[in-house]
C-alpha cells in the first residue's frame, strides 16, 4: 500500500506507451533536416505547445530539461546571470526544496543579496512581509506553490500580484508537487516562470520542463550544439517530452481532488485524536498531502514500523531522508522539540483506496500503543 506519491509515482501505463510508440515511430533525431527528422521535430513541438497549454498563465516559451532541479536551477541561475546589471537583491521563503535553496546560496557566496521570507507554524508566508522585502533592486523572487514536505500551498497569486505591481522582479515558482492538480489557468495572474517534473505526476523519471515569458532571456547552463533554443544543448528526448505531455493532460483530466481532500480530513480528524501525534499544517496543507509527527521516536521507526505492515510512507522528504538532522522546513515552522524527529509524510495517489485508508489507520493505532508502552524511546 503506497502512500508516498510526493516522493514519485508509478508511471501511468499510457504514459508509458507514449513513450514506446515515440521511441520506436520518432527515433530520428529532432534537429535533423531530413523528412523523418522534421517529423519527431512536429512532435517536439505539439508536446511543447500542449504543455503550455495546460499551464497557462501567458507563458509561451518552454525547454524540456531533466526534471524539476534543473528545471529549477535554470531558472534562477539563468535569470539572475542575465539581468545582475539590473540588480542583485533576490527573494525566496525558508522552505523550499534544497534544489532551490542551495541556487539561492551558492549565489549569495557570489556576493548577491539574498532574502529569505519566515513562514508561520502552518509554512505560510506573510504577503506583508513580502510586500517590504521587495527592493527596487530585486530582480527575482522564488516562492514554491506546494511544499514537498508538509504540502502548505502558497498564495501564488497573491504574490504574483504584489510582486509586478510593487517591483520589477520576475516571479518564478516550483511547481513540481502542485502542476495538474491546482490548474494554474484559473489564475488571473501568475508566476513569471513555473518548474515542472514529470515523475511526480505518473510519468517518466528524467524528464522536466521550465516554462516561462516571452520577454525573459536566460543565460544556458548546458552548451554545444545549441537545441532548445540554445538554452539546453544536447539531442532532445522526444519519447520523453511526449510522454510529460501525455502524463500532464491525464492528470488534469482525471484527478479527483474532492477525494483527496475527503480522505486528508479523515485522517486528519482520526491523528488529531491521538495525544502522541501532531498534525502539521493541518488547515494549509494541500488535499494529498498529509505530514504528521510522533513523539519521542523519530521517523524512521514509524516508516520501519509501517512498512512491516505493508504501508509505504517516507519521512518528511525522500531528498532528504537518509540525513538524520531535523529539516530545514521542519525547523522553520518550529515543531515542538518531542515531535520534530517523529515526522512522517504521507501523501496520496491516484490508485489509493479507501480500504488502504483504514488499514494505515489499524497500523497507526499499534504503533502508538507501542510508543505508550515505551518502545522505540
Amino acid at each position: 500500500m503506497y502512500f508516498d506519491h510526493s516522493a514519485t509515482t508509478k508511471p501511468d501505463e499510457r504514459v508509458l506507451r507514449t513513450f514506446m510508440d515515440a521511441s520506436t515511430s520518432y527515433f530520428a533525431n529532432p534537429a535533423s533536416l531530413h523528412a523523418e527528422g522534421k517529423r519527431t521535430e512536429k512532435l517536439l513541438e505539439r508536446a511543447r505547445t500542449q504543455l503550455l497549454a495546460t499551464i497557462g498563465l501567458g507563458l509561451t516559451e518552454g525547454i524540456f530539461t531533466s526534471g524539476g532541479t534543473e528545471s529549477n536551477n535554470l531558472a534562477i541561475l539563468g535569470y539572475v546571470y542575465v539581468n545582475q546589471h539590473k540588480g542583485r537583491h533576490l527573494l525566496t521563503t525558508s522552505i523550499e526544496h534544497p534544489s532551490v535553496l542551495n541556487v539561492f546560496q551558492e549565489l549569495e557566496k557570489q556576493n548577491f543579496t539574498v532574502d529569505y521570507l519566515a513562514v508561520d507554524e502552518e509554512g505560510r508566508i506573510s504577503l506583508d512581509e513580502l510586500q517590504e522585502k521587495l527592493q527596487r533592486d530585486t530582480i527575482l523572487v522564488s516562492i514554491m506553490h506546494v511544499n514537498n514536505e508538509i504540502g502548505t500551498l502558497q498564495p501564488i497569486e497573491e504574490c504574483a500580484k504584489i510582486i509586478h505591481s510593487s517591483s520589477r522582479a520576475m516571479f518564478h515558482s516550483d511547481c513540481v508537487q502542485s502542476f495538474g492538480k491546482f490548474p494554474l489557468t484559473d489564475f488571473t495572474e501568475g508566476p513569471d516562470l513555473v518548474s515542472l517534473s514529470a515523475h511526480k505526476i505518473y510519468g517518466i523519471k528524467n524528464s522536466g520542463f521550465l516554462a516561462y515569458r516571452k520577454n525573459i532571456r536566460l543565460q544556458p547552463m548546458v552548451f554545444g550544439g545549441g537545441q532548445e533554443h540554445k538554452l539546453r544543448s544536447g539531442t532532445v528526448s522526444v519519447p520523453h517530452a511526449a510522454a510529460l505531455a501525455k502524463a500532464a493532460r491525464l492528470l488534469v483530466e482525471e484527478v479527483d481532488m474532492q477525494q483527496f481532500q475527503q480522505w486528508r480530513n479523515d485522517l486528519v480528524e482520526f491523528f488529531s485524536e491521538i495525544d502522541e501525534c501532531k498534525v502539521l499544517a493541518p488547515n494549509a496543507s494541500a488535499p494529498y498531502i498529509l505530514s504528521v509527527a510522533f513523539a519521542h521516536i523519530t521517523g524512521e521507526i514509524a516508516i520501519n514500523f509501517l512498512q512491516q505492515q505493508g504501508l509505504i510512507v517516507s519521512t518528511s522528504s525522500a531528498c532528504s531522508s537518509k540525513n538524520s538532522d531535523v529539516s530545514h522546513v521542519i525547523e522553520a515552522i518550529h515543531v515542538p522539540q518531542e515531535f520534530e524527529k517523529g515526522v512522517i509524510r504521507i501523501s496520496l495517489g491516484k490508485s489509493q483506496t479507501i480500504e488502504e485508508i483504514e488499514q494505515l489507520k489499524v497500523a497507526v493505532r499499534q504503533l502508538v500503543e507501542l510508543i505508550r508502552k515505551g518502545v522505540g524511546k
